[in-house]
């Protein structure tokens, strides 16, 4: 699961593979603006075939909360 979150991550916010890791801050450590985290959310929507809450997507700091989302609804 965390190789699927890496590749989406990699290819909407253009940023080097090797600094995506399970800990790397989706703000802070990847760059990622308001915007970039709903198209990354949406994309992530999509190919699972899930909704995520609002609430649960306020709670997403690290690259691992979404991996763990994700792995809860499976």
């Amino acid at each position: 699961m965390f190789e699927d979150v890496k590749k989406i991550l990699v290819e909407q916010l253009h940023c080097d593979e090797s600094i995506v890791t399970p800990e790397a801050s989706i703000k802070e450590d990847l760059g990622a603006d308001s915007l970039d985290i709903l198209q990354l959310l949406m994309t992530i929507e999509e190919e699972n075939g899930i909704v995520i809450p609002d609430e649960e997507l306020a709670t997403f700091e690290k690259v691992q909360d979404i991996v763990n989302y994700l792995e809860s609804q499976k």
